[in-house]
């Protein structure tokens, strides 16, 4: 009897297991929950906690350093390797800081600091938005500021955000070199 209840106990844990398993790797790309009937793209408030880090850089600048931090939306890193393109939805956050630093024991040490700005960016396979200034090439594109971080600024991502993205146009606007974990396994 003990032995049966045993083994029944046994396998709904392991069932439940195989589900819970399951369950995690089913991803919906939900970017456009973050953007309203017209267009408007939100900054998601949660992205450092649910969003994984895709990568970080050092920009060296002589009107002061920049630390970036891009993140992405759960499950676009895992899509993207697979794919070798953003599913439809995802949305990269990238978080510009301000850096400092200081001589420490390990060397000239520098940190990120203060946020600078956001930018915020949702894949658009389909054109959703094609009469929205700050929908096109595949992308929404938003801009906040650390004076407002919750009001969008830009107005044109052509003339607001495409400029610096030019050197990454081969590989859809993104700087993918720069995610070591969009090649890792």
């Amino acid at each position: 009897m003990y032995a049966r209840m045993a083994t029944v106990l046994l396998c709904l844990i392991t069932t439940a297991g195989v589900q819970q398993t399951g369950a995690q790797d089913i991803v919906a790309f939900d970017g456009f929950k973050l953007v309203d009937k017209n267009g408007n793209i939100a900054k998601p408030e949660d992205y450092r906690d649910r969003y994984q880090v895709l990568g970080a850089y050092t920009v060296i600048d002589p009107k002061g350093n920049q630390m970036h931090f891009t993140y992405a939306s759960p499950g676009a890193a895992a899509y993207y390797r697979r794919n070798k393109k953003f599913a439809d939805g995802t949305v990269l956050v990238k978080e510009i800081l301000g850096t400092d630093h200081a001589q420490l024991t390990t060397g000239d040490a520098n940190w990120a600091t203060d946020t600078k700005v956001w930018f915020v960016l949702i894949k658009d396979a389909k054109g959703r938005y094609a009469n929205n200034p700050l929908w096109g090439d595949g992308w929404g594109w938003a801009l906040f500021k650390s004076d407002a971080p919750d009001k969008q600024v830009a107005t044109d991502y052509k003339k607001d955000c495409l400029g610096c993205h030019i050197p990454a146009k081969a590989d859809d606007w993104i700087y993918v070199k720069g995610y070591p974990v969009l090649h890792s396994k």
